[in-house]
């Protein structure tokens, strides 16, 4: 190898601008596990991963990164590196496990109300995500999809995390 592609390039956090956000995202379905916990419905990458075939090793998201009781844990890794964003994605399964119908889970409510809460006293910007391709199962069960039940879900999330928030997504592609 040539000296030139062995020299190591060091980056520090003064190379960037002072408002730079440095951060770190997952979804939902990914790192919360706790599928069935605190009134949580199945969604359709629950069904999808017990799928045979769909997921070439046929792991699924029942335990996952367990953030669901470890969040804090989470979040104090996140201050220690310095972060300063995190974007997350709130479950559509965990807020609303009807999917349109139903009562909204006050537990779940209070549950990314915590995240937000905590993100915002360490210093760290929340940036929610309020679809990542998940949803509650009933929903492609009963209308085959998301379609239109969408605003519901969006109007309640918003109404219920929005105090603290600066950043939202409704889709990530």
């Amino acid at each position: 190898m040539d000296q030139e592609c062995e020299e190591r390039v060091i980056i520090k956090r003064s190379d960037f601008p002072p408002d730079f956000l440095f951060g770190a995202a997952t979804s939902a379905y990914q790192v919360e596990g706790t599928v069935l916990e605190d009134g949580r419905s199945l969604s359709n990458w629950d069904i999808f991963s017990h799928i045979e075939g769909n997921v070439a090793d046929g792991s699924n998201a029942y335990i996952a990164d367990d953030h669901y009781h470890r969040y804090l844990e989470d979040i104090e890794i996140m201050h220690s590196l310095g972060l300063t964003a995190y974007r997350f994605s709130i479950s559509w399964s965990r807020i609303l496990p009807r999917g349109r119908d139903g009562p909204v889970n006050k537990v779940a409510v209070q549950f990314y109300g915590n995240i937000i809460y905590k993100l915002v006293t360490k210093g760290i910007h929340p940036f929610v995500t309020l679809f990542h391709f998940e949803y509650p199962q009933e929903l492609e069960d009963r209308f085959g999809g998301w379609l239109s039940p969408l605003m519901h879900y969006v109007d309640i999330s918003w109404k219920s995390t929005s105090i603290l928030l600066k950043y939202v997504s409704v889709g990530r592609l």
